[in-house]
């Protein structure tokens, strides 16, 4: 009841309110939203000044494959096996196991259907329905998903049936890449490390406990980092992530706020110094 009342008082709030609160009940201290400094400073900013018209298509998980598509060619993409504005009916779904269930306007709302035993359509179909009716990233400030008309997707899933598969997340700013973000144990213990992109293991964590083990260099690292400059030419900052699959590059997504800029770096420096990658010109 107390959680549920603070939310709608924050859903109320004028945006910049918003995100200053919600950056301050982590960062215990407010944004400098007007003339911003640290990394995370300038995300608030993108997201109460910025409205570039770019973001929603290339955030929507259906229509930015056509973007890769032109970019960098069809081998770069995960196979659509259905998408639409609702499930179709049961005897409809005849998706090869495994697959992946997914929100195409938000992030991180996914369903693993790995084998007969997850295949519970009353709760996929209340999921579902719950994806569909959200106004996904309001009360975090990130209009962008507002933009976006909801569907579900659905693809083939990726790699090996007991672990989800490493995600390399390359940071651009300015259409280079600076920064490889991996993240393991999402579906257990999460943890985060970051590599230069010359992989060499960078000593700071963001937003998640730091993954203590070497990382091994992905085979296809150099075409990752091509890939991903390609895709963020003429933008600011963003997040392009892929997966390596049988010693082959697979578009993920593109985010442009990552962890909302509500995370914590480990060393403070560190947010202010991608903080000047993204504000120098």
């Amino acid at each position: 009841m107390i959680k549920a009342t603070y939310h709608r008082i924050i859903d109320r709030m004028p945006i910049g309110v918003r995100v200053g609160v919600l950056y301050f009940r982590e960062h215990g201290s407010f944004p400098h939203l007007s003339s911003p400094r640290k990394f995370t400073e300038v995300v608030q900013n993108r997201k109460v000044y910025e409205r570039d018209r770019r973001l929603p298509k290339f955030a929507d998980k259906v229509i930015v494959k056509d973007y890769v598509r032109q970019m960098l060619g069809a081998e770069w993409i995960i196979p659509t096996l259905w998408h639409g504005p609702e499930l179709p009916p049961r005897e409809e779904r005849s998706w090869p196991l495994p697959f992946v269930l997914k929100a195409n306007h938000a992030s991180g709302e996914n369903a693993f259907i790995r084998s007969e035993s997850d295949l519970s359509w009353d709760y996929l179909e209340e999921l579902a329905k719950t994806w569909l009716q959200e106004t996904y990233g309001h009360r975090l400030g990130e209009w962008h998903y507002s933009e976006i008309k909801p569907q579900l997707l659905v693809e083939p899933y990726l790699g090996e049936l007991s672990v989800l598969p490493i995600d390399y997340k390359l940071w651009t700013f300015h259409g280079r890449v600076q920064l490889i973000q991996v993240d393991t144990g999402r579906a257990t213990e999460h943890k985060r490390c970051f590599y230069s992109r010359d992989w060499i293991k960078q000593p700071f964590g963001y937003a998640y406990p730091i993954e203590p083990s070497a990382i091994e260099r992905p085979a296809t690292l150099d075409a990752m980092i091509q890939g991903a400059e390609k895709l963020a030419a003429g933008l600011e900052f963003v997040r392009v992530d892929f997966y390596e699959i049988n010693q082959r590059p697979l578009f993920g997504e593109m985010t442009f706020y990552p962890d909302s800029g509500t995370g914590k770096f480990t060393d403070d420096r560190i947010d202010y110094r991608l903080g000047q990658l993204w504000l120098d010109q």
